[in-house]
């Protein structure tokens, strides 16, 4: 099994959120989205909350085939275009190498137009964390 979850708030800067092309970057990022051609059983949207924009991933599916390279595009395009994002997504596959391994999350951090990879230490072992 393999499954991400994500969230990312987007903003152009550290300073502000929009100085000025957040909105051209923003429909940049949805074409991106759009033309991955995720299969169903992975959901990427961006949407606006409280007058901010958030991307939101998610997905689940039998094994890593595509999902994963195409997720990974998304990350690096929000982190490059819009380095004042921040946002965590957590990652779990059960063919995962150590570290962390098929029995645990690696959680990918965005800040400050960089992406850092992370154990994770809240839901990690899942056994016996969250599974029996």
């Amino acid at each position: 099994m393999y499954e991400f979850h994500g969230w990312f708030r987007l903003a152009q800067t550290t300073e502000e959120s929009d100085t000025g092309q957040l909105n051209a970057i923003i429909d940049e990022l949805n074409v991106m989205i759009a033309g991955l051609d995720f299969p169903t059983n992975v959901s990427a949207e961006v949407t606006v909350l409280n007058g901010e924009y958030h991307l939101l991933l998610h997905g689940v599916a039998n094994r890593r085939r595509d999902e994963a390279a195409g997720m990974r595009q998304v990350l690096e395009f929000v982190a490059r275009r819009l380095p004042g994002s921040y946002g965590l997504l957590y990652e779990k596959d059960e063919e995962m190498p150590v570290p962390p391994g098929p029995n645990a999350f690696l959680v990918h951090v965005m800040a400050r137009g960089g992406i850092t990879e992370r154990l994770d230490p809240f839901l990690s072992p899942l056994h016996p964390v969250v599974e029996d």
